[in-house]
């Protein structure tokens, strides 16, 4: 099974509790599936330290859609406005096959 993966956000909180949360635009060459994976870790350091890691996906959709436009969500536009050649504001022609 191969994953292609490109990082879309990255956010790290410490140092005594580390919170690391990240996703992921993932295509699946073997399903050929295309989503958002998003991994979130939570490590509390001390005599007995705990560490919580949860992965979960959702389709790219759902994604855009959930509340809040956090860096993840724009750097997810800014790659769909590459892929389909817009400028930044919106104004890129579109083509037709």
């Amino acid at each position: 099974m191969a994953f292609l993966k490109r990082e879309l956000y990255r956010q790290v909180k410490g140092p005594e509790i580390t919170h690391e949360d990240r996703s992921f635009l993932v295509f699946d060459t073997d399903t050929k599936s295309l989503y958002v994976e998003r991994e979130v870790a939570h490590l509390e350091t001390g005599l007995e330290g705990t560490v919580e890691f949860q992965t979960s996906t959702v389709d790219i959709a759902n994604y855009l859609t959930q509340g809040g436009q956090t860096a993840g969500h724009r750097e997810l536009w800014r790659l769909l406005r590459t892929l389909f050649n817009e400028d930044s504001d919106g104004n890129g022609a579109s083509r037709e096959t």
